[in-house]
């Protein structure tokens, strides 16, 4: 006989299963709800998020920057490859790394003359020297008013070794009648010192550099100065400076420099030989570009200081330093011939040629 089941058992099993089941799918619906939740949403616990780049504004204050006074160190990155002809591979030119946008770029400095040709194919001495001889002999401007001299009413029509153009269009007579006129004499031991004392008497403020003056700086009259100085094409090694600040030895840039003077009207130089290595100095600075007239005696009994070669290549050489004055818009106005020197050119008789000629030139561009 079987046995009876209790009466709702069967029943109240069903119910809770499907209680359970329905409890499941719920918390399964509020799960997939809550990963679909927008990021908007409260951070999550478990990790702070990075902090973000924010340019400084004013509720913050700006990143520090380097100590006053520090230097900005730039790495430079060189590339492989190197740029086209044209310019960078983009198209677009870069930016200076020097000078300043929309200012020219200064000329860096020149460390040698440009040499001339040859005079001929067989690069002679006599080919040299007759093309040097006849280039010195020839004056290149007419100039009508030479020498302080002929500022006065009876003044003599004769030439002088030392001759200054006085023609208005240059501008010297009338920078003498005004007492503005600059004259710097670079010399080493000459006891003739008219020309310098009669510029300095018509009005110039004239500078005569020696190196065999006793004292640093001797005012001799109104207007005339004497310094012990020697004007050389290169200045002092700074070892040298150091243990000699008062050296008697300076380049005529660095002279300028330490006067304070800006331009120099006329330029006398009888440096006994020093005059090609000066003259070249000269060039290669840009200090031309601040002289009136050149008044220069020059040496031809031997190449000078600092100057070798060949016979052929040094007068090729001075040949070259003449032409670059040309360059530089200077032409000469008078040449004088001293016959009372030896009949030399470099050590040899040749041509009837000097070994020692005086030569002036103006700066056409002179203001």
């Amino acid at each position: 006989m079987a046995r009876d089941r209790p009466p709702g058992r069967g029943c109240s099993a069903l119910r809770r299963g499907l209680l359970g089941a329905a409890l499941l799918l719920g918390l399964r619906l509020c799960a997939g709800l809550w990963r679909a939740q927008p990021a908007t949403g409260p951070p999550a616990r478990s990790a702070p998020p990075a902090p973000a780049f924010r340019p400084p504004g004013p509720h913050l204050p700006p990143a520090p920057g380097p100590p006053r006074g520090a230097r900005r160190q730039v790495t430079y990155v060189r590339s492989g490859r190197r740029a086209p002809p044209g310019g960078g591979g983009s198209g677009t030119p870069e930016p200076s790394c020097c000078a300043p946008r929309g200012r020219p770029r200064r000329k860096g400095p020149r460390w040698q003359i440009r040499l001339q040709p040859w005079a001929g194919p067989a690069q002679s001495l006599d080919e040299e020297a007759w093309r040097f001889l006849r280039y010195i002999s020839t004056t290149q401007i007419a100039c009508d008013h030479m020498n302080t001299d002929n500022l006065a009413p009876d003044a003599s029509p004769a030439q002088k070794p030392w001759s200054v153009c006085l023609d208005d269009r240059f501008g010297l007579a009338h920078q003498i009648h005004s007492k503005q006129c600059r004259l710097y004499s670079l010399g080493l031991g000459s006891d003739d010192t008219r020309f310098e004392v009669s510029m300095a008497n018509n009005g110039c403020e004239v500078h005569r550099f020696d190196p065999s003056v006793k004292s640093a700086h001797v005012l001799e009259s109104q207007r005339l100065w004497y310094h012990r100085l020697s004007i050389d094409w290169r200045d002092p090694h700074p070892a040298v400076a150091a243990h000699k600040p008062h050296s008697n030895t300076r380049k005529l840039g660095s002279i300028l420099n330490e006067f304070g003077h800006h331009k120099i009207d006329v330029l006398k130089a009888d440096l006994e030989s020093a005059e090609w290595k000066v003259l070249e100095n000269l060039i290669l600075e840009d200090v031309l570009e601040q002289i009136g007239q050149l008044i220069f005696e020059i040496h031809l009994h031997w190449p000078g200081f600092e100057v070798s070669g060949s016979d052929s290549s040094v007068v090729r050489f001075w040949y070259s330093l003449l032409k670059e004055l040309e360059l530089k818009d200077f032409r000469l106005f008078h040449s004088y011939k001293d016959l009372s020197k030896p009949q030399l050119f470099l050590k040899k008789d040749i041509f009837n040629a000097s070994s020692c000629y005086t030569l002036s030139w103006v700066n056409t561009r002179w203001k």
